[in-house]
């Protein structure tokens, strides 16, 4: 659907209107969003802090799984999710604060997490066990030291991605 370079061009000139209108093609049938970080590394809370911002989303599964997405595996597949939308952090060569949504195929050729472990395998078992569509949903952190507190960029990334989220799920529910 979209590769990292048609991702990273609609970046440079993202708007409201190019995530909302990927995320509605995205967000069908059953959605789980998976939040992925740890929270004492600054922008590296992302993914938590979306889930956290989304409180309840209508339609959808939220799952904090900080670190250690992986232990949350079963879960997400008893879910039996159509769309999977994994929320990380990583390195897109890009302001702090810009995110794009990538494929399995971009995720795995990039190699651009902020944790040590490839999501390439998570994916694929997803993908394996679901025939769920598996996204990600990356934002390019500014710092992701111990101890520093979320950059204002990516605080602000998270509330506009909440927002589109939520205008279209409220908008689904009439």
């Amino acid at each position: 659907m979209i590769t990292a370079g048609q991702a990273m061009n609609a970046q440079k000139g993202k708007t409201k209107d190019t995530l909302t209108d990927f995320f509605f093609r995205i967000f069908r049938g059953k959605v789980v969003i998976v939040g992925i970080g740890n929270i004492l590394k600054g922008d590296d809370a992302f993914g938590p802090a979306l889930i956290e911002a989304l409180g309840e989303c209508p339609g959808c599964v939220l799952i904090d799984a900080g670190t250690s997405p992986e232990n949350y595996a079963g879960k997400i597949v008893k879910e039996n999710p159509d769309t999977v939308l994994l929320a990380d952090a990583a390195h897109l060569d890009l302001d702090p604060g810009s995110y794009e949504i990538l494929r399995k195929d971009d995720i795995a050729r990039s190699g651009f997490t902020t944790h040590d472990q490839s999501p390439d395998m998570f994916i694929n078992y997803l993908q394996g066990e679901t025939s769920a569509d598996v996204y990600m949903l990356a934002v390019q952190p500014g710092s992701v030291s111990f101890g520093e507190d979320m950059s204002a960029s990516v605080k602000g990334a998270i509330d506009e991605i909440t927002g589109i989220i939520k205008s279209l799920i409220s908008n689904a529910e009439v």
